[in-house]
Protein backbone atom coordinates (compact mmCIF):
# COMPACT_ATOMS: atom_id res chain seq x y z
CA UNK A 1 0.00 0.00 0.00
CA UNK A 2 1.28 3.45 -0.89
CA UNK A 3 -0.13 6.90 -1.38
CA UNK A 4 0.91 9.96 -3.33
CA UNK A 5 -0.02 13.12 -1.43
CA UNK A 6 -1.03 15.82 -3.89
CA UNK A 7 -2.40 18.79 -1.91
CA UNK A 8 -4.91 19.61 0.81
CA UNK A 9 -6.92 16.36 1.33
CA UNK A 10 -6.19 15.03 -2.17
CA UNK A 11 -4.12 11.89 -2.53
CA UNK A 12 -3.78 8.88 -4.79
CA UNK A 13 -4.02 5.55 -2.97
CA UNK A 14 -2.43 2.52 -4.64
CA UNK A 15 -3.37 -0.76 -2.99
CA UNK A 16 -3.67 -4.30 -4.34
CA UNK A 17 -3.25 -3.08 -7.93
CA UNK A 18 -6.10 -0.59 -7.57
CA UNK A 19 -5.81 3.19 -7.76
CA UNK A 20 -8.22 5.29 -5.71
CA UNK A 21 -8.19 9.09 -5.93
CA UNK A 22 -9.37 10.65 -2.67
CA UNK A 23 -11.09 14.06 -2.45
CA UNK A 24 -9.78 15.53 -5.70
CA UNK A 25 -9.15 19.28 -5.81
CA UNK A 26 -7.31 19.65 -9.12
CA UNK A 27 -7.66 23.32 -10.05
CA UNK A 28 -4.69 25.62 -10.56
CA UNK A 29 -3.44 27.95 -7.84
CA UNK A 30 -5.88 30.80 -7.29
CA UNK A 31 -8.64 29.32 -9.45
CA UNK A 32 -11.28 29.55 -6.68
CA UNK A 33 -12.52 32.43 -4.54
CA UNK A 34 -11.30 32.56 -0.94
CA UNK A 35 -13.42 30.98 1.77
CA UNK A 36 -15.49 33.94 3.06
CA UNK A 37 -15.68 35.20 6.63
CA UNK A 38 -12.08 34.23 7.31
CA UNK A 39 -8.91 36.06 8.34
CA UNK A 40 -7.55 36.66 4.83
CA UNK A 41 -8.68 36.97 1.21
CA UNK A 42 -6.10 34.73 -0.47
CA UNK A 43 -7.54 32.89 -3.46
CA UNK A 44 -7.70 29.10 -3.41
CA UNK A 45 -5.94 26.78 -3.79
CA UNK A 46 -3.05 28.72 -2.28
CA UNK A 47 -0.47 26.40 -3.89
CA UNK A 48 -0.21 24.62 -7.21
CA UNK A 49 -0.11 20.87 -7.71
CA UNK A 50 3.40 19.46 -8.05
CA UNK A 51 2.28 17.32 -11.00
CA UNK A 52 2.32 18.64 -14.56
CA UNK A 53 -0.95 19.13 -16.43
CA UNK A 54 -0.16 16.07 -18.54
CA UNK A 55 0.56 13.98 -15.44
CA UNK A 56 -2.76 15.01 -13.87
CA UNK A 57 -4.63 14.17 -17.08
CA UNK A 58 -2.96 10.78 -17.19
CA UNK A 59 -3.73 10.11 -13.53
CA UNK A 60 -7.46 10.81 -13.79
CA UNK A 61 -7.75 8.54 -16.83
CA UNK A 62 -5.94 5.71 -15.04
CA UNK A 63 -7.74 5.50 -11.70
CA UNK A 64 -10.18 2.77 -10.68
CA UNK A 65 -12.36 4.95 -8.43
CA UNK A 66 -12.76 8.27 -6.65
CA UNK A 67 -13.52 8.27 -2.92
CA UNK A 68 -15.29 11.43 -1.71
CA UNK A 69 -15.61 12.17 1.98
CA UNK A 70 -17.94 15.08 1.06
CA UNK A 71 -18.42 17.59 -1.72
CA UNK A 72 -17.10 20.85 -0.32
CA UNK A 73 -15.17 22.51 -3.11
CA UNK A 74 -11.74 21.92 -1.56
CA UNK A 75 -12.46 18.18 -1.86
CA UNK A 76 -14.44 18.09 -5.12
CA UNK A 77 -13.75 21.14 -7.23
CA UNK A 78 -15.11 22.08 -10.65
CA UNK A 79 -11.82 21.20 -12.31
CA UNK A 80 -11.95 17.63 -10.96
CA UNK A 81 -15.56 17.28 -12.10
CA UNK A 82 -14.60 18.45 -15.59
CA UNK A 83 -11.43 16.34 -15.88
CA UNK A 84 -12.71 13.02 -14.60
CA UNK A 85 -14.47 10.75 -17.13
CA UNK A 86 -18.20 10.64 -16.40
CA UNK A 87 -17.93 6.85 -16.23
CA UNK A 88 -15.56 7.04 -13.24
CA UNK A 89 -16.73 5.07 -10.21
CA UNK A 90 -17.47 7.56 -7.42
CA UNK A 91 -17.79 6.18 -3.88
CA UNK A 92 -19.44 8.65 -1.51
CA UNK A 93 -21.79 9.32 1.38
CA UNK A 94 -25.50 8.92 0.49
CA UNK A 95 -26.25 12.62 0.97
CA UNK A 96 -24.00 13.53 -1.98
CA UNK A 97 -25.35 11.13 -4.61
CA UNK A 98 -27.74 13.61 -6.21
CA UNK A 99 -25.13 16.36 -6.48
CA UNK A 100 -22.65 13.98 -8.12
CA UNK A 101 -25.17 12.53 -10.57
CA UNK A 102 -26.33 16.05 -11.40
CA UNK A 103 -22.72 16.70 -12.47
CA UNK A 104 -23.10 13.91 -15.03
CA UNK A 105 -21.44 10.96 -13.31
CA UNK A 106 -23.20 7.66 -13.96
CA UNK A 107 -21.37 5.17 -11.70
CA UNK A 108 -22.05 6.53 -8.21
CA UNK A 109 -21.91 4.14 -5.25
CA UNK A 110 -23.25 5.42 -1.91
CA UNK A 111 -21.99 3.88 1.33
CA UNK A 112 -24.72 3.77 3.94
CA UNK A 113 -22.87 1.48 6.35
CA UNK A 114 -20.43 -0.63 4.33
CA UNK A 115 -19.95 -1.95 0.81
CA UNK A 116 -17.77 -4.52 -0.90
CA UNK A 117 -15.85 -3.11 -3.86
CA UNK A 118 -13.42 -5.41 -5.64
CA UNK A 119 -11.27 -6.99 -2.90
CA UNK A 120 -12.04 -4.24 -0.38
CA UNK A 121 -14.66 -3.63 2.27
CA UNK A 122 -15.35 0.08 2.72
CA UNK A 123 -17.04 1.23 5.94
CA UNK A 124 -18.49 4.71 6.35
CA UNK A 125 -17.71 6.50 9.61
CA UNK A 126 -18.95 9.67 11.27
CA UNK A 127 -17.33 12.92 12.25
CA UNK A 128 -17.92 16.51 13.31
CA UNK A 129 -16.88 19.24 10.88
CA UNK A 130 -16.76 21.82 13.68
CA UNK A 131 -18.78 22.57 16.79
CA UNK A 132 -22.12 24.20 17.53
CA UNK A 133 -24.08 25.89 14.76
CA UNK A 134 -21.06 26.02 12.45
CA UNK A 135 -20.61 22.28 12.76
CA UNK A 136 -24.27 21.76 11.86
CA UNK A 137 -23.97 24.03 8.82
CA UNK A 138 -20.83 22.25 7.58
CA UNK A 139 -22.42 18.78 7.81
CA UNK A 140 -22.82 16.16 6.51
CA UNK A 141 -19.31 14.77 6.23
CA UNK A 142 -18.03 11.21 6.42
CA UNK A 143 -14.87 9.25 6.93
CA UNK A 144 -14.13 5.80 5.57
CA UNK A 145 -12.27 2.71 6.74
CA UNK A 146 -10.95 0.58 3.89
CA UNK A 147 -9.80 -2.96 4.51
CA UNK A 148 -8.58 -5.83 2.35
CA UNK A 149 -8.86 -8.26 5.27
CA UNK A 150 -5.20 -7.86 6.21
CA UNK A 151 -4.77 -4.10 6.62
CA UNK A 152 -7.10 -1.26 7.57
CA UNK A 153 -6.77 2.35 6.43
CA UNK A 154 -8.90 5.01 8.12
CA UNK A 155 -9.53 8.21 6.15
CA UNK A 156 -11.08 10.44 8.80
CA UNK A 157 -12.23 13.27 6.50
CA UNK A 158 -13.03 16.79 7.65
CA UNK A 159 -13.58 16.30 11.36
CA UNK A 160 -12.26 17.49 14.67
CA UNK A 161 -11.35 15.05 17.45
CA UNK A 162 -14.73 13.77 18.65
CA UNK A 163 -16.51 10.65 19.86
CA UNK A 164 -17.08 9.45 16.29
CA UNK A 165 -13.33 9.43 15.60
CA UNK A 166 -12.56 7.75 18.92
CA UNK A 167 -15.21 5.09 18.32
CA UNK A 168 -13.83 4.37 14.85
CA UNK A 169 -10.33 3.88 16.25
CA UNK A 170 -11.74 1.68 19.02
CA UNK A 171 -13.77 -0.46 16.62
CA UNK A 172 -11.44 -0.90 13.65
CA UNK A 173 -7.96 -0.39 15.15
CA UNK A 174 -6.60 0.78 11.79
CA UNK A 175 -2.91 0.32 11.04
CA UNK A 176 -2.90 3.70 9.26
CA UNK A 177 -5.02 6.84 9.70
CA UNK A 178 -5.15 9.91 7.47
CA UNK A 179 -6.38 13.00 9.35
CA UNK A 180 -7.28 16.42 7.97
CA UNK A 181 -5.43 18.96 10.07
CA UNK A 182 -4.94 22.65 9.31
CA UNK A 183 -7.20 23.96 12.11
CA UNK A 184 -9.41 25.57 9.46
CA UNK A 185 -11.69 28.20 10.93
CA UNK A 186 -13.93 31.17 10.32
CA UNK A 187 -13.80 34.53 12.10
CA UNK A 188 -16.37 33.16 14.55
CA UNK A 189 -16.37 29.79 16.28
CA UNK A 190 -13.88 27.02 16.87
CA UNK A 191 -11.72 25.17 14.31
CA UNK A 192 -13.58 22.92 11.87
CA UNK A 193 -10.68 20.56 11.11
CA UNK A 194 -8.09 19.07 13.43
CA UNK A 195 -5.76 21.25 15.48
CA UNK A 196 -2.35 20.04 16.61
CA UNK A 197 -3.98 18.97 19.88
CA UNK A 198 -6.57 16.95 17.98
CA UNK A 199 -3.91 15.20 15.93
CA UNK A 200 -2.06 14.31 19.13
CA UNK A 201 -5.28 12.80 20.50
CA UNK A 202 -5.33 10.45 17.51
CA UNK A 203 -1.62 9.65 17.91
CA UNK A 204 -2.06 8.95 21.62
CA UNK A 205 -5.09 6.71 21.18
CA UNK A 206 -4.50 3.10 22.32
CA UNK A 207 -5.14 1.84 18.77
CA UNK A 208 -1.54 2.93 18.13
CA UNK A 209 -2.32 3.87 14.55
CA UNK A 210 0.25 5.35 12.18
CA UNK A 211 -0.99 8.91 11.59
CA UNK A 212 -0.60 10.79 8.32
CA UNK A 213 -1.63 14.45 8.65
CA UNK A 214 -2.73 16.42 5.58
CA UNK A 215 -5.06 19.38 4.77
CA UNK A 216 -2.56 22.14 5.54
CA UNK A 217 -1.25 25.18 3.65
CA UNK A 218 -3.59 24.84 0.66
CA UNK A 219 -6.80 26.68 1.60
CA UNK A 220 -6.98 30.24 2.91
CA UNK A 221 -8.77 29.49 6.21
CA UNK A 222 -6.31 26.82 7.40
CA UNK A 223 -4.23 28.29 10.23
CA UNK A 224 -2.05 25.33 11.27
CA UNK A 225 1.06 24.81 9.13
CA UNK A 226 3.05 21.63 8.61
CA UNK A 227 5.93 23.17 10.54
CA UNK A 228 3.67 24.11 13.46
CA UNK A 229 2.32 20.57 13.63
CA UNK A 230 5.79 19.05 13.38
CA UNK A 231 6.94 21.18 16.32
CA UNK A 232 3.92 20.20 18.44
CA UNK A 233 4.48 16.51 17.71
CA UNK A 234 8.20 16.77 18.51
CA UNK A 235 7.53 18.60 21.78
CA UNK A 236 5.18 15.76 22.75
CA UNK A 237 7.90 13.23 21.80
CA UNK A 238 5.53 11.55 19.34
CA UNK A 239 5.69 10.59 15.67
CA UNK A 240 3.50 11.67 12.78
CA UNK A 241 3.92 11.54 9.01
CA UNK A 242 3.44 15.09 7.68
CA UNK A 243 4.00 14.88 3.91
CA UNK A 244 4.79 17.71 1.53
CA UNK A 245 2.82 17.88 -1.73
CA UNK A 246 4.32 15.39 -4.15
CA UNK A 247 5.56 12.99 -1.47
CA UNK A 248 5.04 9.24 -1.81
CA UNK A 249 4.30 7.46 1.47
CA UNK A 250 4.85 3.70 1.77
CA UNK A 251 2.40 2.08 4.19
CA UNK A 252 3.50 -1.40 5.24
Amino acid sequence: MQLLFLRNATFLLEWNNKKILVDPMLGTKGSMDPVPNTANAIRNPTVDLTLSDIAVQTMVQDIDAVLLTHTHRDHWDVTAQEMLPKTTTIICQPEDVQKITDAGFINVIPVNDSITWNQFTIHRTGGQHGTGEIGKLMAPVSGFVITDGDQRLYIAGDTIWCNEVKETLDRFKPEHTVVNAGAARFLQGDPITMTAEDVLQVINHPANTNVIAVHMESINHCTLTREDLAVAVAVASKECNIPDPGDWIMLN
